[in-house]
């Protein structure tokens, strides 16, 4: 009696689509000026057990300059052997908003021969944006997931990466980036990927709420007219991010990686008629050579008889019918009716693109 139940409720909720998923307004794009920055910089990491860049010009000279920064002149000519100190990059992302003294992290990555940057330090480096401008300060000692070892033969055993590491709340943000967040005259929304019919439905349920407010400027932005100040501007973004809106379809994609052979397939994708027949020629030649001997007291030779057998067939010689505006279930299913490997099935998707039957975009990474 469950069972039947079970069944009843089952085909009744058949009957009536699922709903469409909405998702908010913050998961489809984000505004223009609550972005992070990159920062980079150029350091010295010291301390290292011998795995550093030796006596390299670039590390010799970087010494030299933090020598004089701390009043230590070395003699000229000289140019000590560095085994203990590597040069590096650093790099760290600056958040949206970070004020001075909040502290963010970095990655430090050797640029020369050092062979491992375990149980190194970071000494006080400044990171530079892209305007030219200091924005943080790093330093401190460096977390390594790799490991390196070299034996006196010359075998080497390395696990991971040992040349990357790093530190955690590093760097001290020195200055902050003005965004113009709370005073420009236009706040800019953009989504994360162009598409006209999402834009407007995001323009239509932000005016649904604050009438007048939103415009679209093209498929990626929207333009939102904001009272001045940072406290209405934040209320008010807050409001808009928590918006729920139905995305639009994604568009008919087939990706193929031609590296791996994965091949995935958007929901989107339809298929005019065409029918698909897809096999490989089988050519096989067996050789069974026979020995000819001649009768005692005879003039004959020893000699080597040929007997080939010559055979040709055509394998997963199937033909598939694709009907008219086919989903990708019924693709799918077709396919693999073929037995396809993912060699067969890029080869097949290419060629009904190739015919006008797909109707999709072929992008291959």
């Amino acid at each position: 009696m469950t069972r039947i139940i079970l069944l009843a409720l089952a085909a009744f909720a058949a009957l009536f689509p699922a709903p469409a998923s909405a998702e908010r307004v913050r998961d489809l794009g984000t505004f223009q000026s609550v972005r992070s920055n990159q920062l980079t910089g150029y350091g010295i990491v010291v301390g290292l057990d011998g795995t550093g860049d030796d006596n390299f010009a670039y590390v010799t000279q970087a010494m030299r300059g933090v020598s004089d920064r701390f009043g230590l002149q070395l003699p000229p000519g000289v140019n000590p052997a560095l085994k203990n100190a590597a040069a590096v990059m650093v790099t760290a992302d600056l958040p949206a908003f970070a004020k001075p003294g909040q502290r963010v992290d970095v990655t430090v990555s050797a640029i020369g021969k050092a062979k491992s940057l375990r149980g190194g330090a970071l000494i006080l480096t400044a990171l530079y944006g892209a305007d030219g401008q200091i924005y943080a300060m790093a330093q401190g000692n460096l977390a390594v997931g790799g490991l390196g070892v070299t034996g006196r033969d010359g075998s080497k055993l390395t696990v991971n990466v040992p040349t990357v590491g790093r530190i955690a709340d590093g760097a001290s943000v020195e200055r902050a980036v003005a965004t113009g967040f709370e005073s420009s005259d236009v706040l800019r929304w953009n989504l994360y990927q162009a598409d006209f019919l999402t834009a407007t439905r995001v323009r239509d349920a932000i005016n649904a709420r604050f009438p007048g407010m939103a415009q679209v400027e093209d498929g990626v932005t929207l333009a939102l007219r904001l009272p001045y100040g940072a406290n209405e501007r934040a209320g008010i973004m807050a409001n808009i991010e928590m918006l729920d809106i139905d995305p639009a379809e994604a568009a008919a994609r087939v990706i193929v990686n031609s590296r791996t052979g994965t091949v995935v397939i958007s929901s989107a994708v339809r298929l005019a008629p065409a029918a698909i027949s897809h096999g490989s020629l089988v050519v096989r030649i067996d050789e069974n050579p026979t020995v000819v001997q001649p009768g005692p007291f005879s003039r004959g030779e020893t000699a080597v008889e040929q007997d080939s057998a010559i055979d040709a067939y055509q394998d997963g010689n199937r033909v598939t019918m694709l009907n008219p505006g086919a989903s990708l279930a019924e693709l799918v299913d077709g396919l693999n009716m073929l037995g396809l490997s993912p060699p067969d099935l890029v080869a097949i998707l290419e060629a009904l693109k190739q015919a006008g039957s797909l109707k999709a975009e072929m992008v291959v990474i």
